[in-house]
């Protein structure tokens, strides 16, 4: 049987405590109950790679390392240089889908055992599965099952996480839902002033962008040549955020490359320039970005939607988001408080 432990490969010892704050009810749980859940873990090779039981379901370093993965790439470009913040961003990223892969099974388990109704389930995901569909993949089951496939996924995987996924939003509504929560104008007003400088806006973009990586174990020129095709396939009239779904590492494929509005500062300097040079309804040639002793080189398109100059956004145009905000973070108590009651009641273990 493999030691207890309580961190993740790699961590620094340092970031035990970190992780342990996310943990506040732990406790070996009956033995018989723990050691039948370790031995149908052993069976299925799992056992090893086993980071918590919570309530008997198994949370794998794999299932946390897939969730992550794919938000590397921007973390790299993010982090630029600077290999320090890259791994203690890293590190975070870790924690925190931990954590909520174990808040995920103790409200996927509450809705099972609790007394809620379940005949709207099935028509929810169908409705978000077809929406899903139109907005990601232009309404092309054959792009979507492309999709799975390159992320070693089948469409009875893609209908079970999207299942999960509606009977969790919809606990988290039932539970802590905003539109109970009233905002006054005056907290509104008050917030507005007490974060002006949040509203000072530089230039920006809103930009959608192909990341093509040159592989080490490719041949010279690989991703060069790879990006070229792609950018012919826009030129002759395919869709850029189609591409991006079916070509892009970057984690935005998922969303058509979409990075919304972005400043010079939220990009590396090599795309900063470019993105900036372009016009509204623009696309770039080809843009090489050179190694930085963590990433290969990778080849970019950019795409500029729309371009903003700089100024101080105006009460009117935020109120929304900050009535939004405010809710959050009354939803966010509610929900802390939600999952204290679950975690109260629950089998958590970390291994």
């Amino acid at each position: 049987m493999p030691q207890l432990r309580l961190d993740f490969p790699g961590r620094p010892p340092q970031t035990r405590a970190t992780l342990m704050k996310h943990f506040r009810v732990l406790f070996i749980f009956a033995a018989g109950a723990f050691f039948a859940t370790a031995c149908a873990a052993q069976q299925s090779g799992l056992l090893d790679g086993i980071l918590a039981l919570v309530n008997n379901s198994v949370i794998t370093d794999l299932q946390v390392e897939d969730q992550i993965i794919t938000q590397l790439p921007a973390l790299r470009i993010t982090c630029g240089t600077d290999t320090n913040k890259f791994i203690a961003e890293v590190n975070k990223l870790r924690e925190n889908e931990l954590e909520s892969m174990e808040h995920v099974k103790l409200i996927l388990d509450d809705f099972t055992k609790g007394e809620y109704t379940t005949n709207w389930v099935d028509d929810a995901v169908k409705a978000a599965c077809d929406q899903d569909l139109k907005a990601r993949f232009s309404g092309r089951r054959e792009t979507l099952i492309k999709y799975l496939h390159q992320l070693g996924m089948t469409y009875e995987d893609y209908l079970k996480q999207k299942r999960e996924m509606v009977i969790v939003e919809n606990m988290l509504n039932y539970h802590t839902g905003t539109s109970k929560i009233i905002i006054s104008p005056s907290a509104i007003e008050k917030y507005y002033h007490d974060h002006a400088d949040d509203y000072k806006l530089e230039d920006q973009v809103k930009l959608r962008m192909i990341q093509v990586p040159q592989s080490p174990g490719s041949p010279p020129g690989a991703g060069r040549e790879l990006a070229g095709d792609i950018l012919r396939k826009i030129d002759s009239g395919v869709p850029f955020a189609e591409m991006a779904v079916v070509n892009s590492s970057a984690p935005q494929r998922t969303s058509g490359g979409d990075w919304g509005w972005v400043d010079r500062k939220g990009l590396r300097k090599e795309l900063a320039d470019v993105a900036f040079s372009l016009k509204a309804g623009q696309h770039s040639s080809v843009v090489e970005v050179p190694g930085d002793g963590k990433d290969p080189p990778s080849c970019y398109l950019l795409m500029v939607e729309d371009v903003r100059a700089a100024h101080v956004r105006p009460l009117s145009e935020v109120e929304s988001d900050i009535e939004k905000t405010l809710q959050a973070q009354r939803g966010q108590v509610l929900e802390d408080q939600w999952m204290k009651r679950l975690e109260a009641k629950a089998r958590i273990f970390i291994y």
